[in-house]
């Protein structure tokens, strides 16, 4: 069976660490998702572009959430970029012991997941 496509977004300057764990995470056999690492590192001219190039070429937007996603720009593009491009996506509190912000462009009806496997693995599936 084809493993679902899922675009990974997340703070770069605060929360890189979160992205090595979750892609790491996600190399378990019965991830039913092939989590792209593909976002965009350096700002540039044409970074929206090359983001929503990305974005379309998954399935969904896992966005890893922790201290400074509020401040994340980047993070919030992404979520407008999924949003427009009718791309479904969910957040997942990135620190259990931390208060985790939620990206500025989330809707107040996005819910924030608790980062467990299943939780993971059941989102994927579309089971919210």
């Amino acid at each position: 069976m084809a493993k679902i496509p899922v675009f990974t977004s997340f703070d770069g300057d605060h929360d890189d660490d979160l992205r090595v764990l979750f892609i790491g995470q996600a190399k378990h056999p019965d991830t039913p998702a092939d989590f792209a690492d593909w976002s965009v590192k350096e700002e540039s001219e044409t970074w929206e572009a090359d983001a929503r190039a990305r974005i379309k070429r998954c399935d969904q937007v896992a966005v890893l959430c922790g201290d400074y996603t509020h401040t994340a720009t980047g993070v919030s593009k992404e979520i407008r970029i999924a949003r427009e491009e009718g791309i479904p996506y969910f957040l997942i509190k990135g620190r259990k012991d931390k208060t985790c912000t939620r990206p500025t462009a989330a809707l107040p009806s996005d819910k924030m997941y608790k980062w467990t496997w299943d939780n993971v693995k059941s989102l994927v599936s579309g089971k919210r």
